[in-house]
């Protein structure tokens, strides 16, 4: 049973960066991947990297499904909205190779190499960009995994970042009976997304929220974008995804987790400024204490949203490597899981 903890603050928590002694089934090196095409949902095509440890040539292995956040966030982590490379789920996926797990990673529909969005009017945006067919393509990318043969059909978990951590929630609990022994919700919300958008807002551009407010009411009134809003809030509300934001603003994260039985793990930076510890995140580490099933929490002082360490208070945690503290907690607790 792993333990059910959180683990906050503190330099003493911070895991030695020798991960060789920590995590069984280090090596220096040694991994392959191939590229994959799968079917998602409503006709789409998903496109993935499937990343293997070398061991998988001898014996199979377990196997980890990684959801990339919102926005046109692809398969490695990247948003051509932010300006330098993040490449926070490729440095996920190689962190846990070397430590003989297994992941698929793919882009989400619309984005990279799978189904381009729609060109053919505001309605089949709206159809195409359903939140439900982004959970069914998680639970997609979950079966695709599966039908690998280097990997062991009863060791598999979801890894979401952000709102992938939602979807993630979202599919495992759509599995019914099928779903995954592991779940990992990294930078994930513990309270609805209509409550986070306000706060965000709140804090970023305060002249804004009235508008934010009176235009999330109208999509979870009607499930459609109002029209003639602001070029600035557009960005966040763009006209295709009424649809998707009302059935993604109302989703409650931690009425989600009650009804998994999967062991969770959460994890989240000290230095978050989207999902802000612990007021965002308290409602899943209060199921988390609730639940049966087994469960920890992480939150790494000096680490962003994307999991990388801050150098200032300004440093926005983009770019370099995934943070030691976060890349060997997720490779010893899956391990321990999944028995690496």
């Amino acid at each position: 049973m792993i333990r059910r903890r959180a683990l906050l603050g503190g330099s003493g928590m911070l895991i030695a960066t020798t991960a060789a002694a920590q995590v069984p089934g280090w090596y220096a090196s040694g991994m392959k991947q191939r590229e994959l095409r799968f079917p998602g949902a409503d006709g789409a095509t998903l496109a993935g990297t499937l990343v293997l440890p070398l061991r998988s040539e001898i014996q199979p292995v377990p196997g980890v499904v990684l959801i990339a956040g919102s926005g046109p966030t692809d398969r490695d982590g990247n948003n051509p909205l932010i300006p330098v490379k993040v490449d926070l789920l490729r440095q996920i996926a190689e962190r846990l190779a070397a430590a003989g797990i297994a992941t698929l990673r793919y882009d989400k529909r619309g984005i990279g190499q799978s189904t381009a969005r729609p060109l053919s009017g505001l309605r089949d945006e709206e159809r195409f960009f359903l939140w439900e067919h982004f959970v069914a393509d998680a639970v997609a990318a979950h079966d695709e995994l599966l039908r690998q043969n280097e990997i062991k059909p009863y060791a598999t978990a979801f890894l979401g970042h952000s709102e992938g951590g939602l979807l993630a929630l979202a599919a495992t609990n759509a599995m019914g009976t099928r779903r995954p022994p592991g779940l990992v919700l990294a930078s994930t919300p513990g309270r609805p997304l209509r409550d986070i958008v306000h706060e965000q807002i709140a804090r970023n551009a305060p002249p804004f929220v009235a508008a934010a407010d009176r235009i999330m009411a109208s999509i979870l009134d009607t499930g459609r974008v109002p029209p003639d809003i602001s070029p600035e809030l557009q960005l966040v509300f763009p006209a295709y995804a009424g649809p998707f934001l009302k059935s993604a603003l109302s989703f409650d994260p931690a009425t989600a987790l009650a009804r998994t039985d999967s062991a969770c793990l959460l994890v989240h930076g000290g230095a978050d400024t989207q999902i802000v510890p612990l007021a965002d995140i308290q409602p899943l580490l209060d199921e988390l204490a609730k639940r049966t099933a087994s469960g920890e929490a992480l939150v790494v002082p000096a680490v962003s949203h994307n999991l990388k360490t801050v150098s200032t208070p300004t440093d926005p945690g983009y770019a370099g490597p995934l943070a030691p503290p976060v890349g060997t907690k997720l490779a010893e607790w899956l391990a321990y899981l999944l028995r690496a």
